[in-house]
């Protein structure tokens, strides 16, 4: 076998169970679904003198998160949007992601300033479905690793 560990580290593989959002003062949010964050970066083309192929140094990133919330009651995190709305001051939230592993280790992130960022639904209702609220958000801080996941 080429790669030995592919199959040995299967069974240290995370489903969504295994993970978790919380506020900043470590409030587990448990009417969120789902979460996910993600990095883009923006690099500067250029060419140099002598040579047909373009190149890329770094410039700039960004970080997004989205959530998908099941909508059970009213929450903080709407008041405070809607009150936002009115007085014209946006709310900012920093928040936790967090995953189990099976020995107990637990990879922690933490999110700070982050902003609404494009669409964020106010009602989304379907007959038959669980009303949920999705969430974008821009995170204006650089996320900060807490915490590795380990396997040993």
């Amino acid at each position: 076998m080429r790669n030995p560990r592919a199959s040995v580290d299967t069974r240290h593989a995370r489903t969504g169970k295994d993970g978790a959002i919380y506020n900043k003062d470590g409030v587990l949010l448990a009417s969120v679904e789902s979460f996910s964050s993600s990095v883009t970066y923006n690099n500067s083309k250029y060419g140099v003198l002598g040579d047909a192929q373009e190149h890329e140094t770094p410039n700039t990133f960004s970080v997004s998160l989205t959530m998908s919330q099941i909508v059970i009651e009213d929450d903080a995190f709407i008041q405070e949007l809607y009150e936002g709305m009115e007085t014209q001051i946006m709310p900012s939230w920093d928040f936790q992601g967090s995953l189990l592993g099976l020995n107990g280790s637990e990879e922690r992130v933490v999110y700070r300033d982050c902003v609404p960022s494009g669409q964020i639904d106010l009602q989304n209702l379907t007959v038959g479905d669980v009303i949920k609220r999705n969430w974008n958000l821009f995170v204006n801080r650089p996320p900060k690793l807490q915490n590795l996941l380990t396997i040993g």
